[in-house]
């Protein structure tokens, strides 16, 4: 292992190797690119080389494509010659074709093993950014989030949230007085969208046994980091539950590592690909939140790397210091601005003109810069990337069940566990109110029914026996007269 992973070869015929330094990795980075220019092969091969260098990798699998480097690439290939041609021109001597270790996740558990977390660990935050609420639903999930807090109440599922939502409704003004308007139209406006995320999937995210996130930062047997792959492809058609789960693992990551300053190499790299769906329409709360979180997490030795088509789409363009840009095409004015901004971005090269080499660069070549010595910023280069040494392309569905087969958290997450969490204890407390309610009506009736049977009692003796007993009746009087009369 060295300090350093080779990319590719820029300059005169492209000779000139280039270079990402460990120290450095952590300082984030851009893949950017028109589609079709080479964007998931510089992932792949970034994901190789840093796999070999003993870093865990965590990437999104968003074309299906990128399963491939859990197998060796091939001679028998139809582009070997043309790889083996590259490596040449390049110098990169010791090319070899080899497979990487692989862990396979997927949200809804059919190609990969199942991933989760918790209501209460996607906070109300992000499930408001999910959810696409307005800022008085949003007030609300916060206050549901407190009360869970103050009572004890485990949000783990969507089961427990709605019923926590149901609970706030029904206390309504108690809640209102102490923390302002409950509006029930939001909560079931909140309500709504719930059930809109669990058809999306939310159901099967949001569980446990939730991911440990020391499952996503393993070695294998000879020290090559663990390539976890989240198969995307499915799960772009929510792209809004896509991006929330990706920055959720992220603010984990920053919640829970702790501070390495500056290592000699990365404890774990993200690949955000299609990075542009957590940008857009988000609100500033959340973009801070990013920007927060892409500052601080290098010091947890995190790097970062997103993957979009135009650089303008990641406002946090100034925090990524290695970065990889493959051609623009500029058709039109806002084309033609963007791809003059991208250009401004890199350290100039006397050499070449940036923002005609960003238009004119072929499919697997790219404008490169990466930091040097002390952080500064590279000159920029055209630069050759290096041919992958892993399967080009999606491995069958045989191979892909045989490495989940073979996977450290084989049978881990497999099985959903439903524990007491909030749903169970209102429900309980639900069904203790409801059979007080009962006991204390059954002894209102009881009470009343004694009451009347007292009543009836007493009308039943009252004068009527007094009466008979005095002799006062006119029948009494009447025998009386007679038996004066025979004496």
């Amino acid at each position: 292992m060295t300090d350093r992973i080779f990319i590719g070869g820029g300059g005169a015929g492209y000779a000139e190797a280039q270079h990402l330094l460990l120290k450095y990795a952590n300082r984030h980075g851009l893949i950017a690119g028109a589609t079709g220019t080479g964007k998931t092969v510089t992932l792949q091969i970034l994901a190789e080389s840093f796999a070999s260098q003993g870093v865990p990798v965590f990437l999104s699998d968003v074309k299906g494509d990128l399963s491939g480097l859990g197998a060796s690439g091939r001679a028998d290939f139809h582009l070997h010659d043309a790889f083996m041609g590259r490596a040449g021109t390049i110098g990169f001597t010791d090319y070899a074709y080899r497979a990487y270790p692989v862990t396979f996740w997927d949200l809804y558990g059919e190609v990969g093993h199942p991933v989760r977390t918790t209501i209460s660990e996607m906070g109300p935050l992000l499930l408001s950014r999910l959810m696409e609420l307005s800022e008085a639903q949003e007030g609300i999930m916060n206050i549901a989030f407190r009360v869970a807090d103050e009572q004890g109440l485990a949000l783990l599922d969507l089961k427990d949230l709605q019923s926590l939502l149901v609970w706030v409704g029904e206390n309504r003004k108690t809640l209102s007085l102490r923390y302002g308007n409950v509006s029930t139209a939001s909560i079931g406006a909140i309500q709504r969208r719930l059930l809109v995320l669990e058809g999306q999937g939310g159901d099967r995210l949001f569980g446990e046994p939730a991911l440990e996130l020391s499952d996503i930062m393993t070695h294998d047997e000879a020290g090559f980091g663990r390539i976890n792959i989240l198969a995307a492809d499915k799960l772009m058609n929510s792209p809004r539950l896509y991006a929330t789960f990706l920055l959720w693992l992220l603010s984990e990551l920053f919640e829970i590592l702790p501070e390495v300053g500056d290592p000699d190499k990365p404890k774990l790299v993200f690949f955000f690909d299609e990075a542009h769906l957590l940008f857009d329409d988000a609100p500033k709360a959340l973009i801070d939140k990013v920007e927060q979180v892409a500052r601080l997490i290098r010091s947890k030795g995190v790097g970062v790397y997103f993957i979009t088509q135009n650089p303008a789409d990641v406002p946090v363009l100034g925090q990524l210091g290695n970065r990889v840009q493959h051609a623009l095409r500029a058709f039109t004015g806002k084309d033609r601005r963007e791809l003059r901004q991208a250009a401004e971005n890199y350290r100039e090269n006397p050499d070449f003109d940036t923002e005609d080499a960003i238009r004119e660069v072929g499919v697997g070549e790219a404008v490169t810069s990466m930091l040097e010595r002390k952080g500064v910023p590279g000159v920029v280069q055209r630069t050759l990337i290096r041919p992958p040494s892993s399967q080009l392309g999606p491995i069958d569905p045989d191979a892909r069940r045989a490495v989940m087969t073979g996977s450290p958290v084989a049978g881990k997450y497999d099985t959903a566990i439903d524990r007491e969490s909030a749903f169970e204890i209102l429900a309980a407390r639900a069904e203790a109110a409801a059979r007080e309610a009962e006991e204390a009506e059954q002894a209102e009736e009881a009470a009343e029914s004694a009451a009347e049977r007292e009543y009836q009692a007493g009308r039943r003796y009252s004068g009527n026996r007094v009466g008979r007993s005095s002799g006062s009746t006119p029948a009494r009087r009447a025998i009386s007269s007679a038996v004066a009369g025979h004496s």
